[in-house]
This record gives structure tokens, sequence and C-alpha cells, in this order.
């Protein structure tokens, strides 16, 4: 029987509206629901609002949207404050690049445990897969589709996601798919969530890691579970990749637990992040915000 506990899903997301649509419409598949959905949005146009707009009306579960300006990659900002205002216990969390197996949900909170975190792992579509999914705005259910990279990914297989829980990767602890993990909020809060000092793209996920695992919470592993199709799409600016990777030294070297710039600055306070009018901004570019 899945546990009763009470879930917010935050789906992180940056001017792609048709793989959010499809993320979405895969979220309102689900075996067990969350509680309340959260769009972490990192500067999206007034597209993505619209549609927001259009799947609250018929969604089944809360829809909200948390929106900060488009000032480049601020996956870390803007994933603190979607985990400020959830009103649930336990965070999932994903990209908005991801199509959701319809198990997805009550896997993970079949897996939750008190002190502990988890990571999951991705199905990969190619870029003519991908393409196909979303022309058609349809979950994958075959697993012999032609496109898909790494097939044993799609394969759920319950005794065996019980059992690889504390041993798969279990001694790695920089082993994790940020676009696939789960926390307690309580735990996010203890650590002060993400590092803000990230900034473009990578390594955030790994520094949240290792300070969650410094402070005592352990890391679980969802094979065989928790399965999502990951959709192609254009290689990451690493520009600031140098930095970050010298920040997550310095958190592993130092057994860091608590950073200075997180969550603490929207804890307890109102929170408002109004989405604004479409205007003559040119539109960034699009692989700004997507899954790791």
């Amino acid at each position: 029987m899945t546990n009763k506990i009470k879930t917010s899903l935050i789906i992180s997301t940056y001017n792609w509206p048709e793989a959010l649509s499809l993320c979405l419409l895969s979220v309102t598949r689900q075996s067990f629901m969350p509680d309340e959905v959260i769009i972490a949005d990192d500067g999206s146009t007034i597209d993505t609002k619209e549609l927001i707009d259009r799947h609250r009306e018929k969604f089944p579960v809360p829809l909200k949207h948390v929106w900060q300006k488009d000032e480049g990659f601020q996956l870390a900002k803007i994933r603190n404050k979607a985990i400020a205002i959830a009103q649930f216990e336990y965070i999932i969390q994903i990209d908005g690049d991801l199509s959701l197996h319809k198990h997805f949900i009550k896997d993970h909170i079949e897996l939750s445990q008190k002190g502990s975190f988890i990571t999951g792992s991705r199905v990969i579509m190619d870029k003519s897969l991908s393409e196909n999914v979303l022309r058609r705005q349809r979950n994958l259910t075959n697993l012999f589709l032609p496109g898909i990279r790494n097939h044993t990914n799609m394969m759920r297989i319950k005794f065996l996601r019980d059992y690889l829980a504390d041993r798969y990767k279990q001694h790695d602890n920089l082993y994790l798919r940020g676009c696939n993990m789960a926390f307690w909020k309580s735990d996010l809060i203890k650590v002060n969530g993400y590092n803000e000092d990230f900034c473009g793209w990578g390594k955030e996920d790994n520094e949240i890691a290792v300070r969650l695992i410094n402070s005592g919470i352990k890391k679980r592993a969802i094979k065989f579970g928790g399965i999502v199709f990951h959709m192609y799409h254009g290689n990451h600016c690493l520009v600031r990749n140098h930095e970050n990777e010298h920040r997550l030294a310095h958190a592993i070297k130092d057994k860091i637990t608590y950073c200075s710039r997180g969550i603490s600055q929207y804890i307890h306070k109102q929170l408002t992040f109004p989405i604004p009018s479409n205007t003559a901004e040119s539109l960034p570019s699009l692989i700004k915000y997507t899954t790791q």
C-alpha cells in the first residue's frame, strides 16, 4: 500500500511549452497523484504562462506557477523559490522535458524513507522519437520502439527496485540525476536548499546532494522504477562549468553542510512572482534550461 505522505511535484522549465505540455499530460495520468504541482519557471515568455493556464482549468490537483526574470540559467534560484512555496512534506523534483511513467509518483512515494533522499535515472529518446512524441503529445508505452538508447531504464520491476535502493551506486556520492530526485522538505531547509552561487548549467544538484550527505542524510537510488523519458535537445552552455566544479569540490573537501545564499531568503516570507505580459524581448535560447 502506498505511504500516506503528502507530496509536492516541482517541474523546472524554460521556454519549451510543447515539452512542458507533454510532461503535464503525463502527470495527469499518474496512478497516484501528487498533492500539488509547482512549475519552477526560469524566465519563460508568455507562451508558457498561457499553456499552464490552459492546463490549470482541468488539472486534477492545484497547479502553481513560480516565475523569475530571465537573467541567465538560474536553476538553483528558481528551485529554491518553488520549494519555499511547496505546501507538503515530500518534494519530488523533475524537469519539464520529461514524460513520466504512470507509476512514477507511486514508485517515489513507496521508496521514501525519513533521513534519506532519492535519485533516479532516465530513458534517453533520440531526436526523431522526441519530435514524434512531441508532435503527437503522446506518452511512450512501447518498450521496443526505435529511438531508445537505454532500454533497461524502461523496465519497472518492483523487487529489483526495492533491492537496489540501498545498493546501487551507494558509495558514489556524485551519481545522481537532478531531473529525477526526491527529498523531505525539512531536510532541504536544514541545508538551506540549493546554493544560488551556482549560475550557468551544471553541478548545483551534485552540490546539494553532497551537503545533504555531509549532514547525515542518506542517498538512495531508484532503479527499475521511477521511470522518466527524456526528450532530446541541443547541448548545454558550459561557460560557468569550471566555477561550478570548483564550488562542488569545495563542498566535498570541506564537508560543507550549509550554503549562505539559499532557500532561507524565501522561507516564511510572502512570495509573489508576477508573470509579465509579453513584450518585445527576444526569445532566449531554448537550451538554457533543460535537464542534465
